[in-house]
């Protein structure tokens, strides 16, 4: 039973992680265009109005799909409560894998935004 639960709290950090950097990036985005933390890519970096934008679609994507994913993950892990340490080894597995590869998606999401409404020199279209 306790490594149920420490299962399920491992897999609950990516969508923890997701709601509460979602919100920061969403309200609070960096004041200043930097290297280092922060939405960076070429395109968001051009100048100012791009970085904001970039940081609130994205804050958004990832605030709404780190709920989804932690009412879906402890949905997942609920019939599984009493299962032996393997079986739950092979469910962790699996939500990792899903929680990644959805915490990647709202970057290519978001570069398509900015291409939509950004030009190549960052101007708005």
């Amino acid at each position: 039973m306790w490594f149920w639960w420490f299962i399920l709290i491992c897999d609950l950090l990516v969508p923890l992680l997701m709601v509460v950097c979602g919100i920061l990036m969403w309200k609070r985005c960096p004041k200043r265009i930097n290297g280092w933390l922060g939405y960076r890519t070429s395109r968001s970096m051009m100048n100012m109005d791009t970085w904001t934008f970039a940081h609130g679609f994205c804050g958004r994507l990832w605030w709404r799909i780190g709920w989804i994913l932690l009412i879906s993950t402890v949905l997942l892990h609920l019939p599984f409560y009493k299962s032996e340490e393997d079986t739950l080894g092979v469910i962790c597995l699996f939500c990792t894998v899903i929680q990644l590869v959805v915490l990647i998606l709202p970057v290519f999401f978001t570069e398509r935004a900015l291409k939509k409404r950004f030009t190549d020199h960052g101007t708005r279209r």
